[in-house]
């Protein structure tokens, strides 16, 4: 036996050992496709096991997460920091090797993965980002950007449709340098998948543009390594390896759905072992493997010792471009001190019209900024004017054509966030952010800067109808964690959402109006703060006015109205609920003081946000249900956006409170 075979057979036992010791995790793909991993760490990838964040690596990306121990077991055998330890607490609270692969958690994980089809589009996601900082800095002799994505998938992720989306793009976009190695064992947790997955997948990645290369037996070290050569040879296309594998290979429960995600029992673990003349102690790797592995980690540090002199000789013979470089992988932070201009706004405008002004203002500074849309950029006005579009033919464009592929757009934005160098924002309407749940999900999980620009906010859609007006939508995204949801009344608390995206790490989401909003002389900055007193009166209030959006105005104008009847209040824009909750209790006190209880809180959007503010007395004027066709004048009337109802419920939360 080769001690390559052998090597196989290591990931297979550990892997198997780890979930069994853990009585949960899935068995079945560390098993079958325990040789991909390995051709693919051993004779293929560059990384560095010393600084597992080096620029130039290759990435690696198993969009099946629920194999998570086969690139644990991988990462521990070619030297990176997870210990016989961290194996032995496989799938244990607060270890480094948790159920699914997560970001920041454990090195050389590149991206959190585990709900199907995600990863594919994080592996696209690098690729993009890889293209475009290449023809950026690359020069004659001098490729300083130059790495593959490799992608480790089953049939899972090719029956969601984020695969489709995601393959798809790929392929338009002459991708080379993905390659996709297809775990085919046609066995899912429901069993064999002759009832829900015949198409032939050969013939739809050749429709997509693909090079498709077949493999007929996982378990040849050789065939799999012609394959990847084959694969690395195409530049003009992206490559999918379909490799035949047998999912728990070697176990008795081989080739069923009973090895997919349940650990195989103490008796099955034994036979397998026996399957394989294994004789080593539970989770003891032989000197001989070990030996082999380290050698093969230690030969591939020569690869950024390598790339690191190359740049040093860059540098000297294009100093320019190596400064930018270091600026584009450092951050490319924007100095919004120096930009006063992002404030200026006279007249009535959309948030979408200003939010557009805006991101170009800062595109100006911030020359490693991408901005993308799912077809929607004319409306959404995200478009980085007179930057390009990324494409085959210009792969320096800054803005990127996703097509009308939410779902993968927000994934592939992960990617290219997660590949570093790189910002990025997309668009599109806010009613289709039910699409992209799953990947704004991803980015919060994560903790990763992503911005998701979300326009035509309301019913002030107007005459699409219920379709494309978002009434739930805003406390979807707001129930999730680690996430910042922006509803700015104007064009400066679009300024001031948008200097908030780019400070910190967490994603965020700009929720933009299709109509008209009047500008006003006291927002600014303050909105940073998630919620501050835009207009107040003299003295206590008698009651508070809260809102987002374009209902500030009607709560303005309600304040006018409520003071010709000496009613003092005070009118609270509330555009960041999750950044007004970080404030200090005695500034969140200071604009929402208790001792007044009659309260109002408007928005053109679900009711259930709000009940923490309204208070036992308040009152809240939100939807209660779908919108409906028409203009968008006669819908908030309809739905009882009016200032006249503000001024009505005000009055009713005053005489309750004061009973």
């Amino acid at each position: 036996m080769s001690v390559a075979t052998k090597t196989v057979d290591t990931l297979r036992i550990i892997s198997a050992e780890a979930i069994q010791r853990a009585n949960s995790g899935h068995p079945g793909i560390c098993m079958g496709a325990a040789p991909i991993g390995y051709e693919v760490f051993a004779d293929f990838m560059n990384f560095s096991y010393k600084n597992p964040k080096w620029d130039n690596r290759d990435r690696f990306v198993l969009s099946a997460g629920h194999g998570s121990m086969l690139l644990y077991s991988l990462l521990h055998l070619f030297g990176f920091d997870v210990s016989k330890e961290d194996l032995m607490n496989f799938r244990q609270l607060g270890s480094k090797t948790p159920g699914h692969p997560e970001y920041g958690v454990t090195d050389g994980v590149e991206v959190s993965t585990g709900p199907l089809g995600q990863g594919i589009a994080n592996a696209v996601g690098f690729a993009v980002a890889e293209a475009h900082l290449a023809a950026i800095f690359n020069r004659p002799d001098y490729p300083v950007v130059d790495h593959f994505t490799y992608v480790l998938c089953g049939d899972g992720c090719l029956e969601e449709g984020m695969g489709y989306e995601a393959c798809s793009f790929a392929g338009t976009q002459k991708l080379g340098k993905l390659i996709l190695l297809y775990d085919k064992n046609d066995i899912t947790i429901e069993g064999k998948i002759s009832s829900s997955f015949t198409e032939d997948p050969a013939t739809r990645f050749a429709a997509q543009g693909w090079q498709v290369i077949r493999v007929s037996d996982a378990n040849n070290l050789s065939m799999l390594k012609a394959a990847l050569n084959r694969a690395k040879s195409d530049l003009t296309r992206p490559s999918v390896i379909i490799c035949r594998s047998i999912i728990g290979y070697g176990s008795p429960l081989a080739d069923s759905a009973d090895i997919h995600g349940a650990p195989m029992g103490l008796e099955n673990l034994e036979k397998t072992k026996k399957f394989f003349n294994w004789t080593e102690q539970p989770f003891c790797v032989p000197m001989d493997v070990k030996e082999h592995c380290m050698r093969i980690a230690q030969d591939k540090l020569e690869a950024e010792n390598s790339w690191n002199a190359l740049f040093a000789k860059y540098a000297a013979e294009y100093p320019d471009l190596a400064e930018k470089y270091k600026r584009f992988m450092e951050g490319c932070d924007p100095d919004f001190g120096s930009m006063p201009e992002l404030f200026n706004f006279d007249k009535p405008e959309a948030t979408r019209a200003s939010g557009g002004k805006i991101l170009n203002k800062i595109s100006s500074v911030m020359p490693n900024l991408m901005s993308g849309s799912a077809d929607l950029s004319p409306s959404t006005k995200t478009e980085l004017k007179g930057k390009g579009y990324f494409s085959p033919d210009n792969r320096e464009g800054c803005n990127i054509h996703f097509g009308i592929r939410e779902h993968a757009m927000a994934a592939i934005c992960n990617g290219i966030q997660l590949h570093g160098g790189l910002r990025i924002a997309c668009s599109t309407f806010f009613s289709f952010s039910d699409y992209m749940k799953g990947g704004i999900r991803m980015s919060a999980l994560m903790n990763i800067p992503v911005i998701y620009v979300m326009t035509h906010d309301s019913i002030g859609v107007g005459e699409d109808g219920p379709t494309h007006q978002p009434v739930e939508q805003l406390i979807t995204l707001r129930s999730i964690p680690d996430i910042k949801v922006f509803r700015p009344c104007d064009g400066k608390e679009t300024a001031a959402a948008y200097m908030s995206a780019f400070t910190g790490n967490s994603p965020t989401v700009l929720v933009l109006s299709r109509q008209n909003l009047p500008q006003y002389d006291s927002t600014g900055l303050r909105a940073m703060t998630g919620g501050y007193t835009l207009a107040d009166c003299d003295g206590t209030p008698d009651v508070l006015l809260i809102a987002t959006g374009s209902e500030v105005e009607l709560c303005m104008q309600a304040k006018q109205m409520l003071e010709s009847e000496n009613i003092k209040a005070r009118v609270v824009s509330m555009p960041c609920i999750e950044e007004f909750e970080k404030q200090t209790e005695e500034y969140k006190e200071h604009v929402l003081p208790s001792s007044v209880k009659a309260r109002v809180c408007v928005e053109a959007a679900s009711h259930y946000s709000w009940y923490k503010y309204c208070g036992d007395f308040g009152e809240i004027i939100a939807m209660k249900t779908f919108g409906t066709s028409g203009p968008a004048d006669k819908l908030f009337p309809h739905f009882g956006f009016t200032k006249e109802n503000v001024v009505k419920k005000a009055k009713l939360s005053l005489a309750k409170a004061t009973k």
